[in-house]
């Protein structure tokens, strides 16, 4: 039986090799893959985002983490498939449309598939359009945009009239993040949700599901 703790260790130092062949172990020995997620991965990635959060991690080792998380979650993500485990929730997550910026989305999209959200990765200049395809040819049910440029803030209102336009944005819950978005601006824009930070982006996704 592989020390499962090890995987925990792996992902909150950001050693994807150590978590990838932890994994590979673990699933020779014929652990629950959706033990591997919920018992060592979600709490680790909780672990980093409370330690980003008080400044003791930053982005480098945000991005290391989620990379060994990531590492782990390849050799997971077919067999849960396979055995018709049920993700948290499907999220559509793109920077808006005159956005080319796409850490932030990056970090966001990272920890939550770490807290065992389906991502659908729409990338960076995202148009209204193509949210409300991932909303009607994915079964999105969450909507998550980033801005960090004040001249593309506009490009969220836009697209939460699109979803309004197209008929589905009482199936969808739409959150909104970036260094320029506020509180404020998300309720003016009536999104669901504001994070202000990466580590935020779970609790929100499961407060605004649940």
């Amino acid at each position: 039986m592989p020390d499962l703790k090890q995987l925990h260790d792996a992902v909150l130092n950001g050693d994807a090799k150590t978590a990838k062949s932890v994994t590979e172990q673990a699933i020779a020995d014929g652990v629950e893959p959706l033990k591997l997620v919920q018992e060592c991965m979600v709490p680790a990635m909780s672990e980093v985002g409370r330690r980003f959060e008080c400044n003791e991690y930053f982005v480098p080792e945000l991005l290391l983490s989620a990379r060994a998380m990531k590492a782990a979650l390849e050799l997971i993500r077919p067999l849960l498939t396979a055995a018709g485990a049920q993700p948290a929730g499907r999220v559509a997550i793109g920077t808006v449309k005159g956005d080319l910026h796409d850490i932030g989305k990056n970090l966001v999209a990272a920890m939550l598939e770490g807290g065992g959200y389906e991502i659908i990765d729409l990338g960076v200049n995202v148009t209204p359009e193509q949210f409300v395809a991932a909303v009607k040819e994915k079964n999105a049910n969450i909507v998550a945009m980033s801005a960090l440029l004040t001249t593309t803030m506009p490009s969220m209102r836009t697209t939460v009239e699109a979803l309004k336009s197209a008929g589905v944005r009482k199936q969808v819950k739409v959150l909104v993040g970036g260094a320029p978005i506020t509180q404020r601006y998300a309720e003016e824009i009536g999104a669901d949700g504001f994070a202000e930070s990466a580590a935020g982006a779970v609790p929100l996704a499961k407060k605004v599901v649940s």
